[in-house]
């Protein structure tokens, strides 16, 4: 077990958003984990899925439970800290010490809320690449799950010069309208929350109802039937049969209760608003004209993993890049797992993962 902290890096340099608005002053809480070589080369930036944060890896002081990649990050795994710098910053928006809606706004003293500019993944790697020229980063190797890997990619057709690997896990270079419908969902039921008060709520009763809907509709997207049949099947919850009314009956039903109890307790609704916002504008075809266009030029080397049992972001959709990578004649490998876990399973399944990675990362 390694302790590991938090630091905030902080720029008053303004930043100019996709929308035309612009940040004065942004704040960014990342982790280190390794050390960087006097070359500046062996970087990898680890890029959090829709409510990570920086805390990916080691233990903070008193912490029940390590970082959200821990099985990934250290000496002798995946991203070996023995000879690589591994960082991982808390994205723009969010709500664990990077600038977000609950950041307070330096012009009027209070929270942003819903005066926060809204951002695009564009906007948020902009910022993590403020935090890499601060660390002295020559060259990286950029690596995410899910929203990670939409990073990655903006990363790749954005700061290509700098980023030599791409590690592209359970993702897509957009979202399905399935998808985006899902988001919307979750949106509404934040937004029709008595208390969430036009986003300022920070000084009295949060949309904790709202929030916890939100996270129980995508908490279900992140698994999938077989992994839920497992898991639960039609069992009840600390009973034998029916109740015969409204409260909860199933197991099914309890545990996703206790996610979106747990998840009000350490995230923002307005961050939520917001960070799925930002996925659902990433759109790679939309923006360059097609999948082949946007990565005309790369001359970065790529590593996109998918799983069988993910419906979310389904191997399809990772085949449709590869295929787009391929067309172009760049350095791809591409790896579909069998894993009955879903979209979870970029978090679950780290033995595997971590051969590919450990021997993707260690080709010239």
């Amino acid at each position: 077990m390694y302790i590991v902290e938090t630091k905030i890096f902080k720029s008053d340099e303004p930043v100019l958003l996709e929308s035309g608005r612009e940040l004065k002053h942004i704040e960014v809480a990342y982790e280190t984990y390794g050390a960087l070589n006097p070359q500046g080369d062996n970087a990898i930036l680890l890029l959090h899925a829709l409510t990570g944060d920086a805390h990916a890896a080691g233990w903070h002081i008193g912490d029940k439970k390590p970082g959200w990649w821990n099985d990934m990050v250290g000496s002798g795994k995946a991203f070996d800290t023995d000879k690589y710098f591994v960082v991982c910053s808390n994205m723009l928006g969010g709500c664990s010490g990077t600038t977000g809606p609950n950041s307070i706004n330096p012009e009027t003293g209070k929270e942003y809320g819903l005066g926060f500019p809204v951002i695009t993944i564009e906007d948020v790697v902009k910022v993590q690449k403020k935090l890499v020229d601060f660390l002295g980063i020559k060259k990286l190797t950029v690596a995410g799950g899910s929203m990670g890997g939409m990073q990655a990619l903006e990363w790749a057709l954005t700061y290509g010069d700098m980023v030599d690997r791409v590690i592209v896990i359970a993702s897509t270079p957009r979202l399905s309208a399935q998808s985006i419908a899902f988001n919307a969902v979750g949106r509404n039921a934040i937004l029709s929350d008595p208390n969430f008060n036009n986003g300022n709520y920070y000084h009295g009763k949060k949309p904790e109802k709202g929030l916890a809907i939100a996270r129980m509709i995508g908490h279900i997207t992140y698994l999938c039937e077989e992994a839920m049949h497992e898991k639960f099947a039609r069992r009840f919850q600390d009973k034998d049969g029916p109740g015969f009314n409204f409260d909860i009956d199933f197991e099914v039903e309890s545990y996703l209760a206790h996610q979106g109890q747990t998840f009000v307790d350490r995230f923002d609704a307005n961050s939520y608003l917001y960070i799925t916002k930002a996925v659902d504008y990433f759109d790679v075809a939309g923006k360059y004209g097609s999948l082949e266009k946007a990565f005309e030029k790369t001359k970065s080397k790529f590593l996109v993993i998918s799983f069988t049992s993910d419906w979310l972001f389904p191997s399809s959709q990772s085949k449709e890049l590869v295929n787009a990578l391929m067309n172009n004649k760049k350095d791809v490998s591409y790896c579909e797992i069998d894993s009955p876990c879903g979209h979870d399973a970029f978090l679950l399944e780290y033995e595997v993962q971590t051969k590919i990675i450990r021997s993707f990362l260690c080709t010239d």
